[in-house]
């Protein structure tokens, strides 16, 4: 089995790298892995932490419309370069956590992808040198308010909610480009999507070494590589699992978005 990188908590609010082991322990490193951090002495028992997800990026760059049956389904061609996009850290939740449904709107999606970790930081590279960029892989849901994105004039509302962004569980350091991404709502027998990785239009180098010839991208920042089809919306009570064959799964579920309170 391929080496799973966490990032956890504590009960006494102390954040940690480390790699996951078959009992569900933690062994903790002393920094992030793509920093090259190192195994501790220290090993969190299985029933002391809480799964975060595996990192925390300055940003996420995402990517629209990179599956051809997916830019179909949306009315559209595949456009001639990447479609890019940002979603804010604060949109970013752990495995295992709420999806939260916002009154603003009333259509809310799964959207299913590929995460990519990058693991140096990355400028004007070309994919060749982008491919040493990229750390490792993991799953997300890029999760968007439909009507919202339909209605405004670029997608920063429709994409930025808190909570819109689940990622993890864990990263991985290599992944199978015939490796099948599927997301299934409600334990569904028969997957609301399901595509082969190396379907995307844009791969994980190329849209690296395209993002950088914009902005700088830096170690633990992510790239979402796109949704193939089957993209639909989801309901409060409804649980989404993302899974992609090699990494694991990715599991959330969704309740009406309550006021913060100050």
């Amino acid at each position: 089995m391929a080496q799973r990188y966490v990032r956890v908590q504590t009960p006494e609010g102390q954040i940690y790298y480390g790699l996951l082991q078959l009992n569900r322990g933690v062994q903790v490193l002393d920094a992030p892995p793509w920093l090259k951090g190192q195994p501790t002495d220290l090993e969190l028992k299985p029933d002391s932490y809480q799964l975060l997800a595996p990192c925390a990026p300055s940003k996420i760059v995402a990517v629209g419309k990179n599956y051809a049956k997916h830019a179909a389904e949306m009315g559209g061609e595949v456009p001639k370069e990447p479609l890019l996009f940002l979603k804010p850290p604060t949109a970013v939740t752990a495995a295992g956590t709420e999806i939260n449904y916002p009154s603003q709107t009333e259509r809310v999606d799964y959207e299913g992808e590929l995460a990519v970790v990058i693991g140096e930081r990355c400028v004007d590279c070309t994919p060749e040198q982008a491919q040493s960029k990229i750390w490792g892989y993991t799953i997300a849901n890029d999760v968007t308010a439909r009507d919202l994105q339909r209605r405004d004039s670029q997608w920063t509302r429709a994409k930025g909610f808190d909570t819109f962004c689940p990622l993890g569980p864990w990263i991985v350091r290599e992944l199978s480009p015939g490796a099948r991404l599927q997301t299934i709502v409600n334990e569904n027998p028969e997957p609301a999507q399901s595509a082969l990785i190396e379907q995307m239009v844009f791969t994980p180098d190329v849209l690296v070494s395209y993002i950088s010839q914009i902005m700088t991208l830096l170690p633990g920042d992510v790239v979402l590589t796109g949704t193939p089809e089957g993209v639909g919306p989801l309901q409060v009570g409804d649980r989404v699992r993302v899974e992609i064959e090699g990494i694991g799964s990715l599991d959330n579920w969704v309740v009406a978005r309550k006021a913060a309170r100050l």
